[in-house]
């Protein structure tokens, strides 16, 4: 098993972000954070480095099962989706594998939950 579910788009890199962001509220995610680390590695470290945005989704209703059933697990929490740019007009698009990362917390409400939040960010990423 992997640890995160990707794919590969042809698109400038701020529509694919713009696609991300929609295609997540869609499933009833929000985008909670979004750390650009083309420019804080520039800003903090005078190093260039390519367009890569970590995009912290979050849906309530998941999160709020999720830390009903197990109060520590909002050490995981959000759920990263990254967009980063492989070319020009190139960018992959990977989000957390919720099975993989939840597979140290042993909580078989939390298992059945992580099982379906993998199948819907697999649908995010899907319809890209």
């Amino acid at each position: 098993m992997t640890y995160y579910i990707s794919k590969t788009i042809k698109s400038s890199f701020e529509d694919a972000i713009q696609r991300v962001t929609y295609a997540l509220q869609k499933h009833g995610f929000g985008v909670v954070t979004e750390l650009n680390m083309h420019t804080k590695f520039k800003e903090k470290l005078d190093i260039s480095f390519r367009k890569y945005t970590i995009l912290g989704a979050c849906s309530p209703a998941h999160a709020h099962q999720a830390l009903t059933v197990e109060d520590k697990i909002g050490t995981m929490l959000p759920c990263n989706v990254i967009v980063q740019e492989q070319a020009e007009n190139t960018i992959e698009v990977a989000a957390v594998n919720p099975k993989a990362s939840m597979m140290a917390v042993e909580n078989k409400n939390l298992a059945l939950m992580a099982e379906e939040i993998e199948q819907t960010l697999q649908e995010v990423i899907n319809s890209l």
